[in-house]
């Protein structure tokens, strides 16, 4: 029994010498991940910001370039002929049926493609 005293004693005198680890600090604990938080801030510059900016300004000089009887797709999926724009009330005009002259109001934001100019009719292509 004596032997197991004097060993608990050497543990206790041990462990009171020696001071408990300090927990680290918030940056401490963040100094291994900056690495990876620097690669993810790199890639969503880089691999996701930069290329929507580029389609967002592609797509600003298209519909500024919309112009009198360019074809165009809208978003809903209507193709039509421009007959009028009027950038300032971000209002285009657009006949989509040419036997009826059918014609819709809507805004510029909607075309989503031009597609062109129209085509020329049969009565002009059977004459050349």
């Amino acid at each position: 029994m004596a032997h197991v005293n004097v060993g608990l004693a050497i543990w206790v005198l041990f462990a009171e010498g020696e001071a408990a680890p300090a927990a680290p600090g918030f940056l401490q604990s963040l100094g291994p991940m900056l690495p990876t938080i620097a690669m993810m801030v790199f890639l969503w510059i880089f691999l996701i910001s930069r290329p929507q900016k580029r389609e967002q300004q592609v797509r600003r000089d298209m519909l500024a370039n919309v112009k009198k009887n360019d074809r165009v797709l809208t978003t809903g999926g209507i193709y039509g002929v421009v007959t009028s724009v009027q950038a300032d009330a971000n209002e285009v005009t657009l006949r989509i049926d040419e036997t009826s002259n059918t014609k819709l109001r809507m805004t510029l934001s909607s075309v989503a493609q031009v597609l062109g100019d129209p085509p020329a009719d049969k009565d002009a292509k059977d004459a050349k």
